[in-house]
């Protein structure tokens, strides 16, 4: 009989090209004038990290521009940016470098 081989937990998640991997930031559960919110209350906060980058966006003359982010960036997008993906039951965003609006220092 073959032995068993055992399987990896932990999932990467490498983005491609000019993709990046976010990890959205927690949505608040108390409003600033004490009101709790439930879950379908909740917006979808716009802010979160870096996770991963991919390898830069290909250019016209077959070469690759430099991402101007790195992994442990604190960045703000677009409402709408990016496509959810869930990893080992933790959620990610994965989108490219141009819907992120700002870094946040």
């Amino acid at each position: 009989m073959a032995a068993a081989t055992k399987r990896k937990t932990k999932t990467s998640l490498q983005p491609l090209g000019e993709r990046i991997v976010v990890q959205r930031d927690e949505s608040e559960n108390v409003t600033g004038g004490g009101i709790v919110l439930p879950d379908s209350a909740k917006e979808k906060p716009a802010r979160g990290v870096v996770i991963a980058t991919g390898t830069g966006k290909l250019l016209d003359d077959g070469t690759r521009s430099t991402s101007q982010l790195n992994s442990g960036d604190r960045v703000l997008f677009t409402s709408y940016a990016g496509e959810t993906v869930e990893v080992d039951s933790e959620e990610y965003l994965l989108m490219r470098e141009d819907d992120v609006l700002a870094v946040i220092e």
